[in-house]
């Protein structure tokens, strides 16, 4: 069926209105971006101290880890912390790190239970064959991503505990220039001889040796609560910027598509409109042509 002036113009007025909550949505996910972004940068200085201090701790005397954080023998049991969004608009965020988390846990071996952080990345990683564990909400601001942590380190720990897992990998999006994000995958836990030597082979960044306050043993606990803390709120802090860039181009190509959709209303509306004239003029000087002719002197 042709549309008619009137259906357009309510076409290009609905369009106009979504134009405006991209806009919005628009400029919702640049604050964000900025907002997250620069908590992650705040946060690096603070995860190199913990670095240093955990390097100090496990030089001084090659201190024991926590029994806790190491491996038992013939267990292979991974829990996967998975942070991906809680909503829509997001182009394909989710898509992408549920196919990243696939690739990555079928070449480890041993049982898989993954903890989705983010309803979306949930009922998405739910149509895979992985195991669902317990699922957690994405915190909507800076302040409550600590909560979010907290939650996250309990449930982990009373799994170590049961010895249903022995190891934790965090899969989460890094925001990353020229390519908005990029998945990658961290293994949090256990803290065993490989994470040692890794850590210490860190450059201390002066001459003067390190001591620790009250003894290495006290401190290294302290440490490794923090290490795995910063580990946590940086991965989620980097996984909600890489989200909203995500959001953001995905409404700059809503934008351009609106705009494109209004270029093509407005002429369509226009040249309607202009036919729609143009008829009427022609029935005016048909009309008037037909009246001339019935008073000329010929017809009388």
């Amino acid at each position: 069926m042709s549309d008619t002036t009137a259906s357009l113009g309510r076409k290009i007025g609905t369009a106009g209105d979504l134009q405006s909550v991209v806009r919005t949505m628009k400029a919702v996910a640049a604050s964000s971006i900025t907002q997250y972004e620069n908590a992650v940068r705040a946060l690096d200085d603070y995860y190199r101290t913990v670095q240093l201090g955990l390097v100090a701790c496990l030089r001084h005397g090659q201190q024991p880890l926590a029994q806790a954080h190491t491996p038992r023998p013939g267990a292979g049991a991974i829990a996967a912390v998975v942070f991906g969004s809680d909503q829509g608009l997001v182009g394909q965020f989710n898509d992408v790190m549920a196919d990243f988390v696939l690739r990555t846990l079928e070449d480890l071996p041993g049982a898989k239970t993954v903890c989705a952080v983010g309803e979306r990345i949930g009922s998405r990683l739910a149509e895979t064959r992985l195991m669902l564990g317990k699922s957690f909400m994405l915190p909507g601001s800076i302040g409550a991503i600590t909560s979010l942590v907290g939650q996250v380190l309990v449930e982990v720990d009373a799994l170590l505990a049961k010895g249903e897992i022995t190891q934790v990998y965090v899969f989460h999006s890094r925001p990353h220039a020229g390519a908005i994000y990029t998945p990658v995958c961290q293994r949090l836990l256990p803290l065993d001889e490989t994470w040692r030597r890794e850590l210490t082979a860190l450059a201390w960044p002066t001459r003067n040796l390190p001591e620790a306050i009250n003894g290495a043993q006290a401190a290294l606990p302290a440490f490794v609560r923090e290490y795995l803390f910063v580990s946590l709120f940086r991965a989620c802090a980097e996984s909600l910027a890489s989200e909203n860039a995500s959001r953001l181009a995905a409404m700059q190509r809503a934008e351009k598509n609106i705009e494109e959709l209004l270029d093509d209303l407005n002429r369509s509306f226009h040249r309607l409109r202009q036919s729609g004239i143009d008829e009427e003029l022609f029935d005016l000087v048909a009309g008037f042509e037909a009246l001339a002719g019935a008073d000329s002197p010929a017809n009388l």
